[in-house]
């Protein structure tokens, strides 16, 4: 194994030979994700929680060999057979992307709608989940040549404006999260937080094309994100920006300025 206190990380324009777990793979960004890492030549495990059907229908879509795991990032159990299942089957795992999570539109002023069973959901999937799956996987990231973790978060982080006051905050943790792990798992292992704004996509529960086209008027570059620059932002974590760690990469059309 390469001496891992010596890596030139030289940006890169393949990726063969990796494998690349994705946390929600099945969402948007997480096949977005996938098509782009199967096309520079990696071979893509989604772990998701739905359907193997549905997962099998769309790896077959990809060039190149790719699985798929079954497991609830808000159970580390799972999480842990999980890993262990990738290193069944691959026998390594390189890169880790996080992408699972939820939300639900409450206003901000509404703190009666913002319900302990809401908050303690909202943490579970979108922060202590996130952690759990780093941490099933970090024994095989840290065996890799060039262990690689990229965190999706939101810019509500960092602006304390988004769908809720707990998601919010709870992005604001994975920001944290990513800042810490980044020096604790060094030299290994890098990571990498993407932090992107409006995305036209289903993920948020209500919004649509009247709400993405009132916010894009209001931004710099005048449109709302798509998966496709999340997932390419993602990408060039892996590939141009390898000599980078502990930053976040944000994506937002400048909505946040």
């Amino acid at each position: 194994m390469e001496n891992q206190t010596d890596i030139e990380r030289a940006p890169r324009n393949r990726l063969d030979g990796v494998v690349a777990v994705i946390a929600g793979g099945m969402g948007a960004i997480g096949q977005a994700s996938a098509r782009r890492f199967a096309e520079l030549g990696a071979s893509v495990v989604v772990l998701h929680r739905g359907s193997e059907d549905e997962a099998r229908a769309f790896l077959a879509t990809l060039p190149g060999k790719h699985g798929q795991v079954v497991a609830s990032i808000t159970d580390s159990a799972q999480l842990k057979r999980a890993a262990e299942q990738v290193k069944e089957q691959f026998g390594r795992a390189d890169i880790l992307v996080n992408t699972a999570g939820f939300t639900k539109p409450v206003p901000a002023a509404d703190l009666e709608a913002l319900t302990d069973e809401l908050i303690d959901d909202i943490f579970a999937a979108n922060w202590r989940g996130v952690f759990a799956t780093i941490r099933a996987f970090v024994p095989l990231l840290k065996a890799a040549p060039d262990g690689l973790v990229v965190n999706v978060s939101s810019i509500a982080g960092f602006t304390g404006v988004g769908s809720n006051l707990a998601y919010a905050a709870a992005k604001a943790g994975i920001d944290v999260l990513g800042k810490s792990l980044a020096r604790s798992l060094a030299p290994q292992v890098r990571v990498l937080t993407v932090s992107p704004g409006v995305v036209d996509s289903t993920f948020v529960p209500g919004r649509g094309p009247d709400f993405n086209a009132k916010t894009a008027a209001t931004m710099p570059l005048k449109r709302v994100g798509t998966v496709e620059d999340v997932a390419a932002a993602i990408e060039a974590c892996a590939t141009t920006l390898r000599f980078s760690t502990g930053n976040t990469i944000v994506v937002d059309g400048g909505r946040s300025l």
